[in-house]
C-alpha cells in the first residue's frame, strides 16, 4: 500500500501525458449535447472519487449531479428516463455487475456514458461510449490508493475539458510535483494519537468532503478503526452527542470557502474535550498536521489524500496489522 501510494505522482504524470485528444473530444461532445441530467455510478473508493467529480461539475459548470442508487436498475428494474442524460462510472477493475449494468442501461436509452476505469480491457470499459483509462497500473494492495488519486485527476480533466478551461488544465498539469511533495510531509503526530484508538470521526466540507469519506474508509480497511465521515456542517447535529473526553477527530480544512468554518469547528471540539487533529495548510497556525496545496484550491483534495495515505499505511503497521491484506476483503468486489 505504501509503495503504491507513493507512486501516485508517477502514474498521474503518465495519465496526463496520454489521451488528451480523447478528453478534448469528450469535452466538445458534452458542450454540444448539453446533458439535462448528470449521474455518477460507483462503489467504495470510486464512489468517493465520483463525489469529488460531482462537486467539480456542480461548482464549475453549474450542473446538478446525483449519485445513482444502482439497485434501481439492477434489482428494481425501474423505468428511468435516460435520454439526454450523462452517466459517469468510475471503477478500478471495471468488473462489478452493479456498475456495468446501469451504464449499459443508460447507453441503450440514449444517454452519454463515460467510464473512468483503470482496467481498460474490462466489461465496464466496453459498455461505455467513452472509456478513459486511469493509467494507475496494476494495484496489488487491496486498499486502493494510486487508482483513487488517478480517478480524481481523471475527473478533474473531464471537467476542465468540458469547461474548455486552459488555466484549469495547466493547474492539473502541475499535480505530479505537488503529489511528490505531499508524500514527504510528516504526519507522525497522527500515528501517536491513533495507534491506541478504537474509533474516530473524520470531517471535511465542500471539495474536501470526499477526502474525509475516503480517509474514513481507509481507517476501517487498514487499521480496523470504527471511522465515520461527516460534513463539518452536519457534525453539530446528532454526531456531536458522541464527543467525549479524548474522542479523536481528524478534520481536513482544505483551502476555500469552507476552511474558516472547519478551523472554528476544530476549536469548538477541542473545547468539548475531543482530541482534534486539524489538517490544514502551512499558513494555518492552529494546525496539527500540514496539508499540501495544489495550484488551485479545487485540486487540493488530490494532494491532501496523498499525504493521508502515507500516514494510513504506517498507522496500520503501528497497530500490528498488514495494510496490504485487510481482513475479510478482496481486491475486486462484485455486487448486484
Amino acid at each position: 500500500m505504501l509503495q503504491e501510494a507513493c507512486s501516485a505522482a508517477e502514474h498521474v504524470a503518465l495519465q496526463l501525458g496520454r489521451d488528451g485528444d480523447r478528453y478534448a473530444a469528450l469535452g466538445a461532445a458534452l458542450r454540444s449535447a448539453q446533458p439535462a441530467s448528470v449521474l455518477t455510478v460507483a462503489r467504495g473508493s470510486s464512489d468517493h472519487a465520483a463525489n469529488y467529480c460531482a462537486y467539480l461539475i456542480m461548482a464549475r459548470l453549474g450542473r446538478i449531479v446525483a449519485s445513482l442508487p444502482m439497485s434501481l436498475v439492477t434489482l428494481y428494474k425501474s423505468p428511468l428516463l435516460t435520454r439526454d442524460a450523462l452517466a459517469i462510472a468510475i471503477s478500478q477493475s471495471g468488473q462489478s455487475p452493479d456498475v456495468i449494468e446501469p451504464i449499459r442501461y443508460f447507453r441503450a436509452g440514449g444517454a452519454t456514458t463515460v467510464a473512468l476505469v483503470n482496467e481498460i480491457a474490462s466489461p465496464l470499459a466496453a459498455s461505455a461510449e467513452w472509456a478513459l483509462p486511469l493509467h494507475a497500473g496494476p494495484e496489488l494492495s487491496v486498499a486502493a490508493t494510486k487508482s483513487f488519486i488517478t480517478s480524481l485527476v481523471a475527473a478533474a480533466r473531464l471537467v476542465a475539458h468540458w469547461q474548455d478551461d486552459p488555466e484549469f488544465l495547466a493547474q492539473i498539469d502541475a499535480l505530479p510535483a505537488a503529489l511528490q511533495q505531499a508524500t514527504e510531509l510528516d504526519w507522525s503526530a497522527a500515528i501517536d494519537v491513533l495507534a491506541p484508538a478504537s474509533r474516530i470521526m473524520v470531517v471535511g466540507r465542500g471539495a474536501g468532503f470526499p477526502v474525509a469519506l475516503e480517509a474514513a474508509l481507509k481507517f476501517k480497511e487498514t487499521s480496523v478503526l470504527q471511522a465515520e465521515a461527516f460534513s463539518g456542517a452536519e457534525i453539530k447535529h446528532g454526531p456531536m452527542a458522541l464527543i467525549n473526553e479524548g474522542y479523536p477527530l481528524l478534520i481536513f480544512a482544505t483551502r476555500g470557502p469552507t476552511q474558516a468554518s472547519l478551523i472554528k469547528l476544530a476549536d469548538e471540539m477541542r473545547g468539548r474535550g475531543a482530541r482534534v487533529l486539524l489538517a490544514a495548510p502551512a499558513d494555518v497556525s492552529e494546525r496539527d498536521l500540514t496539508l499540501p496545496v495544489a495550484a488551485t484550491p479545487d485540486l487540493d483534495p488530490i494532494v491532501a489524500i496523498q499525504a493521508f495515505y502515507v500516514m494510513a499505511a504506517n498507522l496500520s503497521i503501528a497497530r500490528g496489522l498488514d495494510p496490504d491484506r485487510p481482513r475479510h476483503l478482496s481486491k475486486v468486489t462484485k455486487t448486484n
